[in-house]
């Protein structure tokens, strides 16, 4: 195995292969500039392998189980609707190995090289990588970008690490079921799974310290939340700190914690702790390169994703990007334009989330709480998913939608919808918002019966409410 290398030198080097590297690479290669991406684990990030896309087919199993226990409902009858976790892993893994293969493809189409191993920062824009079974390679970039991710976040607790609880990771690729899950966590990684993981059959306790779930949402959106997972039997406890763990996740594990009505003992036999990210920036020596870091340990990096070593880019989630693939493909899309001669930054941005809950909390511009904070007036439209004919056909009738709009002018400032389809339905509001569409032309535009996006019909034929905050 070779110990020395002399130095490669390309014109883009990129750390890390998640969406903003990945793509970025794939294009300047396909543009003949000398490309290459050093990948550690993941071919194409976390989202294909271990994160978004794999939880959402595991979440797409647990709601054709939770329709089977419905079937009912819709006239048909079943004999058994058994979990078989196995099978459900099946499905899931034959997907990440297609999304590996179709990442694959990429790479070979593009001309980018994909290099497997560590790579550590030994000057400016300099790297060595200890490439799988290969040894050491030395190489240069003339640009490099850094795509680093993030990793969940394992609280500082008496016991937890020793109790070594899953995260998402591992949850992921469980090809059991777990007799009683405790959630660590009431936001999005907790409140998805949990309830992925009650509807194959667990019982699932979640704990959350704050006083909502999904503390960043509005109380009415948390309350939603809260019943939805009260009527599918999750135990929920807010306002609970959790202060010792004892046992061993997978066999046995007992949770010490204090709560509004005093201390509690939780006991289940398996942990998920979903209570946040830690940036992946320790251990590379980005302090040779030149690049400095945020107090938390985030790359420090201006409204053009640039870093403060010259020549050297950070995108995603290690630079402090919202904590999105689309965010991410956006992180990309400014970059490539800066290099290119353009002027695209990060600032003022219109992200929308979306929660993969069953029925789907979804969101884009401000929520109440955000107008309050802001000290923004604003008047409210509201409407109850169960108004809107879709729902009727689909049996789905629970949750609700409301949209923002300025105090004074038909500025649309936010949306907000918990409801079956709710991703789909806030894309169409988030379109006029990107266009400075005013509510009222929505309002005059014909949606196609019975569709979800027709309740914004409905939702935009009600007389706002007078205006909140400050006007």
């Amino acid at each position: 195995m070779s110990t020395t290398a002399h130095t490669e030198d390309y014109d883009v080097l990129v750390i890390g292969s998640g969406e903003a590297g990945k793509y970025l690479a794939w294009t300047l290669a396909a543009e003949g500039h000398r490309t290459a991406v050093v990948e550690r684990k993941l071919i194409g990030g976390s989202c294909p392998n271990i994160a978004c896309l794999p939880s959402k087919n595991i979440i797409q199993s647990a709601k054709v189980r939770s329709y089977a226990g419905r079937a009912a409902e819709f006239g048909v009858e079943l004999e058994s609707a058994a979990t078989s976790m196995k099978g459900v892993q099946a499905r899931k893994r034959a997907m990440v190995e297609g999304l590996r293969r179709m990442h694959l493809d990429r790479y070979q189409a593009s001309g980018a090289e994909l290099i497997m191993g560590e790579a550590r920062f030994t000057g400016a824009r300099s790297v060595d990588v200890e490439v799988t079974d290969v040894g050491r390679r030395r190489l240069r970039g003339e640009r490099v970008f850094l795509d680093l991710g993030t990793h969940a976040t394992v609280p500082d607790v008496p016991g937890l690490a020793a109790a070594r609880p899953m995260t998402h990771v591992e949850l992921l690729d469980l090809d059991r079921l777990p007799e009683h899950l405790i959630v660590i966590g009431g936001g999005y990684v907790g409140l998805e799974l949990a309830q992925a993981m009650r509807r194959f059959g667990a019982r699932v306790t979640l704990v959350e310290h704050g006083p909502q779930l999904a503390g960043r949402e509005d109380a009415d959106v948390a309350a939603a939340i809260l019943d939805l997972f009260h009527d599918e039997g999750i135990t929920v406890h807010l306002h609970t700190r959790i202060h010792g763990v004892e046992g061993e996740s997978g066999s046995a594990v007992r949770v010490a914690a204090d709560g509004p009505d005093g201390p509690c003992v939780i006991d289940g036999t398996d942990l998920l702790v979903g209570v946040g990210r830690t940036p992946n920036t320790g251990d590379l020596g980005l302090e040779r390169a030149g690049v400095k870091l945020t107090d938390t340990g985030y790359v420090a990096v201006d409204e053009r994703l640039a870093t403060t070593a010259a020549g050297v880019w950070a995108m995603g989630e290690c630079a402090g990007s919202p904590h999105f693939t689309h965010v991410a493909f956006d992180d990309f899309r400014v970059v490539y334009d800066n290099l290119h001669g353009g002027g695209s930054t990060t600032t003022g941005r219109l992200v929308p989330s979306c929660l993969f809950t069953d029925p789907e909390l979804a969101r884009v511009g401000l929520g109440e709480t955000d107008a309050a904070r802001l000290g923004i007036g604003y008047r409210l439209l509201t409407l109850p998913m169960a108004a809107v004919l879709r729902t009727r056909t689909l049996s789905e009738p629970r949750g609700f939608m409301k949209m923002l709009i300025a105090a004074d002018s038909d500025e649309i400032l936010g949306f907000t919808a918990f409801g079956t389809e709710a991703g789909e339905l806030m894309a169409a509001v988030q379109t006029a918002m990107t266009g400075h569409v005013p509510y009222t032309a929505l309002r005059a535009a014909i949606f196609a019966h019975p569709t979800m996006a027709e309740g914004l019909t409905f939702l935009l034929r009600q007389r706002p409410e007078a205006p909140h905050g400050r006007a």
